[in-house]
């Protein structure tokens, strides 16, 4: 059990707290307080909580930790972490069958994000666009028009997802309204083509990584820049910021990945040990770990406190092409260009299995927020779904006429939406698979 908080400020003034919020994935209660008259939050996570867990001991737990967490709350923290634990124990293996299938830009498709429910999505294309799309009718909301070059990073500012960034090879960022399709900024500075973008978990702050061997930190409200990240010696093609937003990593392809205070621009180390170039970083739920994975075939993992490595991944007989870990930061997953995934411990860093099936390169891989499927995306025009602990292959999703090359999950893991780029007629083919027995309009619930 560990606790967050999101908030700054003077640690003995008095706090009063408001309301106890559910979070599923990862496992967690959210709590908001008020503090010198200002709402703050923090969250209390229970990465390690378990159907089995004693509910009673547990709280005994929180209410020693939290202050917040007087005896008076106690019978109502108690009801949610049984709500909690019912989740935990309700691992559906139903089917996906395919619900909608677009085609939209009339030039090819570089990425694809949902927001957190899914109830919508955006595409970004070398047709200099953002399409914003409804999950539910396939119907286009928004062209987010304005670029003067291919729009290839794109976001929501989950959670929240009332915004949108787009990163493009004209050089600039730019921030929209999700809402309206209003763009609000556009962030200029770069000189050389963005191609990796992120939101802070605050969202007020966006980051971008460019060819031109920085990264930037703009402000969301005011559309200033903050701060320049230097150092990289080659393009940074990976970026993203840990949960509590005080730390952003950077991957490049100078074979290094460096890690920054997010509130003073200071490098505070460089992870040097890969002899490639990098595919993929990023920090684990409670920002202990940092996975990165390269073209040297190997995946490292690093202790996030003092910059260490742990230990070496190894086992794929060609590049990585992309990493991630569960929500709960205890299983670690692994893509390559020699058409396997692997899974391992993030405890023992020893393989539990591996993925074999495909018959072309994968690009993606992602798990769902449940912990126990993953979803990989290939060259082989097919999307898998996987037994994280097995490594059996579940479900086959075709349909597909060329590579896939993005592939993701909604946060409830009921709806799968998957990409192609079919170069040579120069259409998007977009699929959005929907879970067998699940109501697409009420996913929000």
């Amino acid at each position: 059990m560990a606790t967050k908080s999101v908030g700054r400020g003077p640690g003995k003034e008095k706090m009063k707290l408001k309301s106890l919020l559910l979070r599923y994935y990862p496992p967690g209660i959210m709590l908001e307080y008020e503090k010198s008259g200002e709402l703050k939050t923090k969250s209390i996570d229970l990465l390690n909580l378990s159907s089995s867990t004693d509910v009673n001991a547990l709280v005994e737990e929180i209410q020693k930790a939290e202050p917040l967490i007087t005896a008076s709350r106690s019978d109502q923290v108690k009801l949610l972490i049984q709500r909690l634990q019912d989740k935990l124990r309700q691992h559906s293996n139903h089917k996906f069958y395919l619900f909608k299938v677009l085609r939209a830009h009339i030039l090819p498709l570089t990425n694809v994000a949902l927001n957190k429910s899914g109830s919508c999505f955006i595409t970004g294309s070398y047709d200099r666009t953002c399409k914003v799309w409804d999950t539910a009718s396939g119907e286009e909301l928004h062209t987010l028009e304005g670029h003067r070059n291919v729009v290839y990073a794109i976001a929501f500012n989950n959670p929240y997802g009332d915004k949108i960034a787009t990163g493009s090879f004209d050089k600039t960022c730019k921030l929209w309204s999700a809402e309206t399709g209003k763009c609000y900024h556009t962030f200029r500075g770069h000189t050389a083509e963005i191609v990796c973008l992120s939101f802070n978990p605050q969202s007020t702050l966006v980051a971008t990584g460019s060819m031109d061997t920085t990264a930037k930190l703009w402000d969301i409200q005011n559309g200033e820049e903050v701060f320049t990240l230097t150092g990289h010696s080659a393009e940074i093609i990976s970026l993203s910021f840990n949960t509590l937003g005080n730390r952003i990593i950077t991957g490049s392809f100078d074979h290094t990945v460096a890690v920054w205070e997010a509130d003073t621009g200071r490098k505070v180390y460089t992870l040097i040990g890969h002899c490639a170039e990098i595919s993929s970083a990023l920090f684990n739920w409670d920002c202990s770990l940092i996975l990165t994975g390269s073209m040297d075939k190997t995946c490292m993992l690093w202790d996030a406190t003092n910059g260490k490595c742990v230990a070496t991944l190894t086992g794929h007989d060609d590049e990585i092409l992309d990493s991630c870990f569960d929500y709960t930061g205890k299983l670690i997953a692994t893509a390559s260009a020699d058409g396997t995934a692997r899974v391992f411990s993030a405890a023992t860093r020893k393989c539990i299995t591996k993925l074999e099936g495909h018959e072309g390169e994968i690009s993606k891989i992602s798990f769902n927020p449940q912990g126990n499927h993953l979803l990989t995306g290939s060259a082989d025009k097919t999307a898998r779904i996987w037994d994280a602990q097995t490594g059996q292959c579940l479900q086959i999703l075709e349909g597909h006429t060329d590579e896939i090359f993005s592939c993701a999950f909604n946060y409830k893991g009921n709806i799968i939406i998957t990409e192609e780029c079919i170069f040579l007629q120069w259409k998007m083919m977009l699929g959005v698979f929907l879970q067998a027995g699940e109501d697409l309009f009420s996913r929000n619930n």
